[in-house]
């Protein structure tokens, strides 16, 4: 079987969630099944490892798992960005949409130095907002997009449009 196909064999799809009318991907499955987190690990740092990423992002809270994973492994900081009023100190904020409502990402402002290159990493790439809000956080902190990673793609939704000004890379492992 290959990657993709475990992937989205333990994927649950969850219908109406959060709203009537979304059919939810949930990935929650796939952190209790411990060979395919390292399999899906390993696969990452593979992509990366050549690449010369300075820090990690990881988007709250499914993109802090392989975010933080994948950052030890290439021994490299990781960076939270996490809702509105979750971070104790002083945060570069933005407002975005999402393909359910609206919402408000935070960063620190000191986790990131200027021309650091940087990998955003999340568990599903949607509508595009959120890793799209996640990229200017970065570059208002004076760091470089390079790349974004998602586990999963909802191709149906056309994020990669929304990410398509940051001119980098964008890979996934399983895509509907």
């Amino acid at each position: 079987m290959t990657l993709q196909e475990n992937i989205k064999n333990n994927i649950i799809d969850v219908i109406d969630f959060p709203k009537q009318g979304v059919s939810y991907k949930d990935i929650t499955p796939i952190f209790q099944n411990p060979e395919l987190c390292a399999e899906i690990l390993k696969a990452m740092k593979t992509t990366y490892i050549s690449q010369h990423i300075e820090a990690i992002v990881g988007l709250e809270s499914r993109g802090f798992m392989f975010g933080f994973s994948l950052a030890v492994a290439l021994e490299v900081p990781f960076i939270l960005i996490r809702k509105k009023g979750k971070l104790p100190r002083a945060t570069y904020s933005t407002n975005y949409a999402l393909e359910y409502g609206n919402a408000t990402i935070e960063m620190h402002n000191d986790a990131i130095h200027k021309g650091q290159r940087v990998l955003i990493h999340d568990d599903v790439l949607a509508t595009g907002g959120t890793a799209a809000a996640a990229a200017n956080l970065i570059q208002q902190a004076g760091g470089t997009i390079a790349g974004f990673h998602f586990l999963v793609e909802l191709s149906f939704l056309n994020g990669r449009t929304a990410l398509g000004n940051f001119n980098a890379d964008i890979s996934t492992f399983a895509s509907y």
